[in-house]
């Protein structure tokens, strides 16, 4: 059995025009700091995105998305920023700021599998809901 660990997460937005502050979650970040864990997933959902601007440069926004997971994993394509130890890292990804890429506040819990935690996350806060009836309890559902 693995030791259960602290972790912070953030959720990835796109707000595609900053001034209107509406929002689609596209991604998480996750980091456990003792177990040096910072991994990132992304899922752009175009028709969502283009329903809050018909305008939005998806490209360009899915470059942006995809090097928050380049620096995550401290790859050289993802710059200087990259090259930072991986705490810093997380904290620069989470920082506040007001672009089209923006993350949610940070949030800590405690977990003994920060991968599984990410899949929960996109899962339960990046992918749209199907539809059906609330979860019964206990039935696996998306409180986090």
């Amino acid at each position: 059995m693995r030791a259960v660990e602290l972790y912070d997460y953030a959720i990835v937005r796109v707000v595609p025009r900053v001034e209107r502050e509406e929002f689609i979650n596209a991604g998480a970040i996750v980091s456990c700091q003792r177990t040096g864990f910072l991994q990132a997933a992304v899922e752009l959902d175009e028709d969502r995105l283009l329903a809050l601007d018909p305008w939005a440069d998806v490209p360009l926004v899915r470059r942006h998305l995809e090097v928050i997971a380049t620096i995550c994993a401290g790859s050289p394509q993802g710059g200087p920023i990259a090259a930072l130890s991986d705490r810093a890292r997380f904290h620069w990804l989470t920082a506040r700021r007001s672009s089209i890429i923006q993350t949610s506040a940070v949030h800590t819990g405690r977990c003994d599998d920060p991968a599984a935690l990410l899949e929960h996350l996109m899962r339960c806060m990046v992918r749209p809901l199907p539809r059906r009836s609330p979860p019964a309890a206990g039935d696996g559902g998306c409180n986090t």
